[in-house]
């Protein structure tokens, strides 16, 4: 049955750090990870967009600003042998999960040293040494996907667990259902997160939905549904904890709606005029950083040093990974010929006059 969890106004504490109603305390470096991983996020994606202004790369980039406890929270602890299965607005997973930033900024410049070699869009990156699914452009096709996975962990008899996420808009489509109704049926170790971000592109969830709380539509599939306040590290950390561990015990998939809001427009082509810039600016003041920091504070975790110590190490990285992606050379024109089938076509392709088919074994 689904559950909901208040949401907090911007001024209040998240639940203290030696836990609630029996939940274990969550150690003070945890803690301390999570508001890293999440500044990090932030700093790496505000950079992104002003590369994308500038003209530095193209393509399109489609950016979680505003999101960031939402991913930090129910990715930090999966393990290397866990799979992501992510949307177009979760390239910072990558980072979360350890992708290798000179690889992620190279995939951002579509440089042959990214991890698809160049061949995808700027967005839709994916490592499989960590086992992040590239992202594909058909919207929840991921959660099929990402489901396949579970299937195939649950069958090996492994303890692996899959992480799906998709924003809202996806529980409008068949893909969500299919993907959560067959994860019911075969109890699945599988994690649904949606990233309710209230607007899919320019509609709004109040005319994709007459629910209040999307997790309730996990009950219809016979599963647990569970909302949390997205912008409250904390409490994503703990409700996803709690979902990944029964996940890989043989407990089956949940369904966590996390209730957060992108900052910008649904890419950097958009300017998002269709929303009220009030409710913007109301939704900025719920910013989940420095409710983290509040949060730290209030537990003796704080100093300015620390944020100032991670900003600074982390720009270095971040400056190197750039101009290491700018001097990696562009994937050759015929390599666009190359993964697309089972086999190679760039013979028959670029040699046309001589080629002559061959029996495939």
């Amino acid at each position: 049955m689904a559950t909901k969890t208040k949401e907090r106004p911007a001024s209040t504490s998240a639940p203290a750090a030696k836990g609630q109603n029996g939940a274990p305390p969550i150690p003070a470096e945890k803690l301390k990870q999570l508001y890293t991983l999440m500044l990090k996020c932030r700093t790496m994606e505000e950079r992104i967009r002003v590369l994308f202004k500038q003209g530095r790369f193209s393509g399109n980039y489609y950016a979680a600003v505003g999101q960031e406890a939402t991913e930090v929270g129910c990715a930090v602890d999966l393990r290397p042998d866990d799979t992501i299965a992510p949307s177009h607005r979760d390239f910072i997973a990558n980072l979360i999960k350890g992708t290798p930033l000179n690889l992620m900024i190279s995939q951002i410049y579509a440089r042959k040293t990214s991890p698809d070699q160049g061949r995808s869009s700027p967005a839709h990156c994916g490592y499989a040494p960590l086992n992040i699914i590239t992202p594909a452009s058909t919207i929840a096709a991921q959660l099929n996907i990402g489901t396949g996975v579970a299937l195939a962990n649950k069958m090996q008899k492994n303890d692996k667990v899959v992480m799906a996420f998709s924003g809202e808009g996806s529980t409008s489509l068949g893909f969500w259902h299919e993907a959560v109704n067959f994860a019911g049926v075969h109890n699945l170790p599988i994690v649904y997160v949606i990233q309710n971000n209230l607007w899919a592109e320019s509609v709004t969830v109040k005319l994709q939905t007459k629910v209040e709380d999307l997790s309730v539509k996990a009950q219809a599939y016979g599963i647990p549904g569970i909302t949390v306040d997205g912008n409250d590290v904390v409490a994503v950390y703990r409700v996803a904890s709690e979902a990944i561990h029964k996940a890989r015990n043989g407990g089956g998939p949940t369904v966590i709606e996390c209730k957060t809001y992108r900052w910008y427009g649904h890419s950097e082509i958009d300017p998002a005029k269709y929303r009220d810039p009030e409710e913007v600016e109301r939704w900025k003041q719920k910013d989940p950083i420095p409710f983290m920091e509040r949060y730290l504070q209030k537990h003796n975790l704080w100093s300015d040093d620390f944020k100032k110590g991670i900003l600074e190490e982390f720009g270095k990285e971040l400056d190197a990974a750039i101009e290491f992606a700018e001097k990696a050379p562009f994937p050759e024109p015929e390599e666009a010929l190359d993964h697309v089938f089972s086999f190679s076509i760039r013979d028959r392709e670029l040699n046309r006059k001589t080629w002559s088919p061959t029996v495939l074994k």
